[in-house]
């Protein structure tokens, strides 16, 4: 069994980097000459596909796709992550691109770069 998790962007590709380097263990699934030979024949090229994976060993593929339309938050689903310190991770995502959007007793909130609410916990 195999699933993945997909988000809505206005720049997938930009987003797919942000929650790569956000995220333990996770990177942009790399492009073979195969996969930019398809995208330059209708178009587009790894920095305006529209439909960006990012993998790592043992947890879901999240998919980053071009939305049609504005994302808007907050949207019914968000993550809470636990991974490191909460105020250093802050500030390392903030490095990133993301914001504090409200810091309460037990996590922090923040938005990723197009706005995407998601929380901050100590493991």
């Amino acid at each position: 069994m195999s699933f993945q998790i997909t988000i809505d962007a206005q720049n997938p590709y930009g987003l797919a980097h942000f929650w790569a380097a956000a995220l333990p263990d996770y990177q942009v699934r790399p492009y073979d000459d195969a996969k930019i030979a398809r995208l330059a024949s209708i178009g587009l090229t790894p920095e305006t596909d529209t439909s960006v994976p990012i993998d790592a060993d043992g947890w879901p593929t999240w998919r980053f796709q071009k939305s049609n339309g504005k994302t808007s938050s907050p949207s019914p689903i968000h993550f809470d992550l636990a991974f490191g310190e909460r105020n250093k991770e802050a500030e390392r995502l903030a490095l990133l691109g993301a914001t504090v959007r409200d810091v309460r007793a037990d996590h922090i909130v923040m938005l990723d770069p197009e706005g995407n609410r998601f929380r901050l916990f100590d493991p």
